[in-house]
């Protein structure tokens, strides 16, 4: 089993049920949303010309879209760059796409920008149904590259010691976007649902916890460590879902 198709693995019993919230932007993806989105924009990606092997320069915040668009690139053979620069055929950016879209031969943006095309441009009636078993499909600086089965390997292993159940209500208060898209990949893949918080206070994560009966929480060290003795939620330092990989 791939990458994606272990994050979407509970999509076909959790169906149209909450996957993925973004308490900035109001956005909530469900687990099939999820799925439709990142087959339908990596058949989209393919019908522009994306190879496999291709890198992929991502330029999305954390929040709802990462994941998408991270998944829609590894679930079409390419190699999601996470960044802003770097050489790569294609881009995938939140708004603008700034300078580094000058090296780029085609730019897909979530929201409207001078020079790029809208990313629901590629969301047509393809999909792919089958993405790649192995070979890279992620990479933080160009120079290394994490592969599915990596990938995989490391969500499993990170799944048994977190133990995460398809009921529970994860917080994921991370800052970093790749930290944050494992929260995010380990809570879809036990079928939870994760909610994004960006940089909240120790208040604002209980307010946020109480509000979205939340049962776990993962979150900087500093916030974690004020987080601890909470007699409801489970609190994780995010250091734990990057430290298997030598992050």
């Amino acid at each position: 089993m791939t990458w994606t198709e272990l994050v979407t693995a509970s999509a076909p019993t959790k169906g149209d049920e909450p996957a993925v919230s973004d308490v900035r932007t109001g956005e909530v993806l469900s687990y099939a949303a999820f799925v439709r989105r990142v087959t339908r924009a990596a058949a989209g990606l393919r019908r522009h010309g994306l190879q496999y092997g291709d890198q992929v320069l991502v330029d999305v915040p954390l929040g709802a879209s990462l994941p998408v668009a991270v998944h829609s690139v590894a679930w079409a053979g390419g190699i999601a760059v996470l960044g802003s620069t770097g050489k790569a055929r294609m881009m995938i950016t939140h708004g603008h796409p700034g300078t580094a879209a000058a090296d780029v031969q085609q730019v897909f943006s979530f929201h409207p920008a001078p020079g790029a095309r809208p990313f629901g441009e590629l969301l047509g009636a393809g999909t792919v149904e089958f993405g790649p078993l192995a070979g890279p499909a992620v990479t933080l600086d160009g120079v290394r590259l994490f592969d599915h089965i990596e990938l995989a390997g490391d969500l499993r292993r990170l799944a048994a010691r977190l133990v995460i159940g398809k009921e529970d209500v994860v917080i994921n208060a991370v800052s970093e976007p790749f930290r944050g898209l494992r929260v995010i990949d380990l809570a879809m893949m036990a079928g939870a649902h994760v909610v994004i918080a960006h940089e909240p206070s120790v208040i604002g994560c209980r307010v946020l916890a109480q509000e979205r009966r939340a049962t776990m929480v993962v979150a900087p060290y500093d916030l974690a460590k004020r987080l601890l003795g909470d007699p409801i939620l489970r609190v994780v330092d995010e250091r734990a879902v990057v430290s298997s990989l030598g992050l």
